[in-house]
């Protein structure tokens, strides 16, 4: 696997990049073993979740693979992402779960609709992150909780010096600011273009509180001794390369 970055100097509208680059995704997320969600990142983040309640939200959804390992674990999911293509390929995978287009920062639910929200590797996606952790909290009913998964801001803050597994990790820019970049990813054929924009931990922090939650996990999450199939692969046993909060709405 190679993967390339560039900074965007000029950021395009994020919902759009994603639906340009929408069969990619659906490509790449479908691919076994092309996507960390299958090797060990869905297990990782399922742990952290409460169990099955009234409504769970998936926000930012994709092409469905969360929405529907949280149906096969009991939930009833209603989800929503704002790529056309990829709501129709999550309908198209499993029509009985309510998928709508629509836009984070200004969800299409009423009030206490859910008791859990989840934004699985949505956020760093979001142009407006701050009104979707809003949203979210505004949909949730009193003691439901909030869930998300981001690329951890050291990740996305920097990047390993090679492919070796004792790479020093440099960050040459910033880490407390905020930019846009684009990881140009390719892997036994497949390209893929993840288009994000990097927050540090206290921006989230700061939006989480901001919108009356209050943090209760936090896990800062590597890749498994089981999951090591490359040597490059080992480089991220030392850092943590995705961040899972959990949060609750009093």
């Amino acid at each position: 696997m190679s993967v390339r970055r560039r900074l965007v100097d000029e950021p395009s509208d994020l919902r759009a990049a994603w639906e340009e680059r929408a069969a990619d995704t659906i490509a790449w997320f479908r691919t076994a073993d092309h996507d960390s969600y299958w090797r060990y990142h869905r297990d990782q983040f399922l742990e952290l979740l409460p169990p099955p309640g009234r409504r769970t939200l998936d926000i930012g959804c994709g092409e469905g693979r969360l929405s529907r390992d949280l149906k096969a674990r009991g939930h009833k999911v209603v989800a929503l992402d704002g790529s056309p293509t990829l709501v129709g390929a999550a309908l198209e995978a499993d029509p009985t779960i309510e998928t709508v287009v629509g836009d984070a920062a200004h969800l299409p639910w009423p009030d206490g609709y859910a008791d859990l929200a989840i934004a699985f590797m949505s956020l760093q996606d979001v142009a407006d992150a701050a009104s979707a952790i809003r949203e979210a909290a505004r949909v949730l009913e009193p003691g439901g909780r909030f869930c998300l998964a981001i690329v951890h801001p050291f990740a996305s803050a920097g990047q390993f010096d090679s492919d070796q597994p004792d790479s020093p990790f440099v960050v040459r820019g910033t880490y407390l600011g905020r930019f846009r970049f684009a990881d140009e990813v390719e892997r036994e054929g497949l390209t893929m273009t993840f288009e994000s924009e990097h927050r540090p931990i206290g921006w989230y922090f700061d939006a989480l509180t901001a919108a009356g939650l209050l943090v209760e996990k936090l896990r800062e999450t590597d890749i498994p001794d089981a999951s090591v199939t490359l040597p490059r692969s080992a480089r991220w046993q030392r850092l943590p390369l995705f961040l899972h909060v959990r949060a609750l709405r009093p």
